[in-house]
């Protein structure tokens, strides 16, 4: 069995990578660049070049895979359903998806596509975190738009239960959420990295134009930028309430912020 992984050196990818590694399955990795890949990930993977978001591309990623991971990401929503397509014709049988934040083509796809599914619907993301790094270690302050509670997950628990339910059978047609143990607000988190680091880090609260325009600085299209800013302003109720979905399908509890921070305390 040959499992395709694709964003491979993601936030979640890379982890998935490892938990398959560990568990001896024989991992391929979809990722732009194998050679700087080489060093972030564990050896005897195989490397392939290409991404997910040019499913015409990755005839020879896809051949002799029998299941598959997909991370959906911008511009996935085009060409989602035409990447299941092919993985279904290609022999996948079963397939794993860290959903966008809501039931889109990619998603809708795999369902209609009359394999094995299992849908991970994570709400934020403990690595979020990273993108305060910058301020943090230049001026002492994180901006954001939002200061609502979030029952954060490790970006290592939603690849955990991604491998459960690649390798282990009884997960088929399910969607899980996925939260980690507590609830914490943004402040409470920059409160918590300015203990850990041993320094006074400042919360800035943007406003909602602020917000978008910074967003669309990075690249991202106005309506995914709408998207994420309008989703902290008033985020679902699942995002505020701890499941414990985690340790159900791994068998262990969710990581803790805290666990986070001692993992990434050197970036700041």
């Amino acid at each position: 069995m040959t499992v395709l992984v694709t964003g491979a050196t993601g936030n979640t990818g890379r982890h998935v990578v490892s938990g398959l590694v560990r568990r001896g399955e024989r991992v391929r990795a979809l990722t732009r660049d194998p050679a700087a890949a080489r060093s972030k990930l564990p050896a005897g993977v195989e490397l392939v070049q290409g991404t997910h978001t040019r499913p015409e591309t990755l005839t020879e990623a896809l051949d002799g895979v029998t299941r598959l991971h997909i991370t959906v990401t911008a511009g996935l929503a085009e060409v989602g359903a035409d990447l299941v397509q092919r993985a279904v014709d290609a022999g996948v049988r079963r397939m794993t998806v860290v959903w966008g934040g809501y039931v889109g083509p990619v998603e809708q796809a795999m369902v209609e596509s009359g394999v094995e599914w299992t849908r991970l619907e994570p709400q934020e993301f403990m690595s979020n975190t990273l993108t305060w790094v910058d301020s943090i270690r230049a001026e002492g302050v994180v901006r954001e738009h939002h200061d609502t509670p979030s029952a954060i997950v490790h970006e290592a628990d939603i690849a955990a239960v991604a491998v459960t339910a690649l390798v282990e059978d009884g997960h088929s047609g399910r969607a899980y959420n996925l939260t980690g143990p507590e609830v914490l607000t943004t402040r409470k988190r920059v409160e918590f990295l300015g203990e850990v680091l041993g320094r006074d880090i400042t919360f800035v609260e943007l406003t909602h134009d602020q917000a978008v325009d910074r967003l669309l600085a990075t690249g991202v299209t106005r309506q995914d930028a709408e998207y994420v800013v309008g989703w902290h302003a008033d985020p679902p109720a699942e995002a505020s309430r701890v499941v414990d979905t985690v340790e159900q399908v791994t068998g262990r509890p969710a990581r803790t912020f805290a666990q986070w921070v001692d993992e990434h305390a050197d970036r700041f």
